[in-house]
């Protein structure tokens, strides 16, 4: 049980280091455009980048590359119907046909903001289905070699700062209030020591390989779908394409090197 309970710590540590990085907004004494548009770039570096250099190479060397591949459009499949099935006043590509730029909810968010809030939930929705697999593979390691337990949460606490920032800024530039935007940061993170839970309660003399590969290859296609389609184009819409890029690059440098961690 020691070595139970050692190793869902260091779960929850790592899943709950996105509330440090949504803790990022609490500091700021208003929404900052320049900060907003950095930080959308950088989400969608961290998301394209562990999607084509971790999930999806994983998935493939465990379900092989027909399948791995099969999987990663499924999951781009499924949340492009998301987007499809959204009601149009909900959805920024309809925004101009449907309300010519004006109110677009019951709370009288702007175009912009619907936005960015529409941005910030899905990106929270993405990252809390990745760290859900992400738990379980921590929990799992540290239970065979808590060693190797160990570097993998400090390189996944490292990296999932960056993603609490991804999605809390949006979400408070959208509606100018700091605790929700750190709610959504931290509540993405409980899927990981969630994920954990689960992996011992119900997955632990079940849970295959091939599952979790696949599922990895699932998130893939969602993160990639979210970033290229919601995201970046949000991030541009601010006029600052040279600071999207900026982050960008430091997104995927800070998943880089964590990566080359574990």
């Amino acid at each position: 049980m020691e070595s139970v309970t050692f190793a869902l710590l260091l779960t929850t540590i790592a899943g709950l280091s996105t509330g440090v990085g949504g803790a990022v907004v609490l500091l700021q004494k208003k929404p900052n455009k320049t900060l907003l548009t950095f930080s959308l770039g950088l989400s969608a570096g961290v998301m394209v980048y562990v999607s084509f250099m971790e999930l999806l190479p994983d998935a493939i060397e465990g379900i092989g590359e027909i399948a791995g591949i099969l999987t990663f459009f499924t999951g781009i499949i499924f949340i492009a119907l998301i987007d499809f099935l959204l009601p149009k006043q909900l959805n920024p590509h309809h925004f101009s046909r449907v309300t010519g730029g004006k109110k677009c909810e019951k709370k009288k968010r702007s175009e912009a903001e619907c936005r960015l809030m529409r941005v910030g939930t899905f990106t929270a929705i993405a990252i809390t289905i990745h760290n859900f697999p992400e738990g379980i593979a921590t929990f799992s390691a540290s239970l065979t070699d808590i060693r190797l337990g160990m570097v993998i949460a400090i390189a996944i606490a490292l990296h999932n700062i960056p993603e609490g920032i991804s999605v809390a800024a949006p979400i408070y530039a959208a509606t100018g209030d700091k605790i929700k935007a750190f709610k959504y940061a931290f509540l993405s993170g409980i899927a990981e020591p969630i994920g954990g839970i689960f992996s011992f309660i119900v997955l632990y003399n079940f849970m295959s390989d091939a599952l979790l590969a696949g599922l990895l290859a699932f998130v893939a296609g969602i993160m990639v779908y979210i970033s290229l389609d919601e995201i970046l184009p949000t991030a541009h819409s601010y006029g600052k394409s040279h600071v999207v890029l900026g982050g960008v690059m430091v997104g995927m440098f800070i998943m880089a090197l964590s990566l080359l961690m574990i």
